[in-house]
């Protein structure tokens, strides 16, 4: 799924590093910065 610039990102979960799922609705207001690193952390 491609989104245009400006168009409103769906609602989504995520595992975070507090080991609880954390919802894109439940940061609604606030700024958000989804950061992914293939392949970062796994030994290769």
């Amino acid at each position: 799924m491609q989104l245009a610039v400006g168009q409103k990102a769906p609602d989504f979960s995520l595992p975070s590093h507090l080991g609880k799922d954390i919802s894109l609705c439940e940061l609604r207001g606030k700024n958000v910065v989804l950061a992914f690193f293939p392949l970062a952390w796994t030994p290769i």
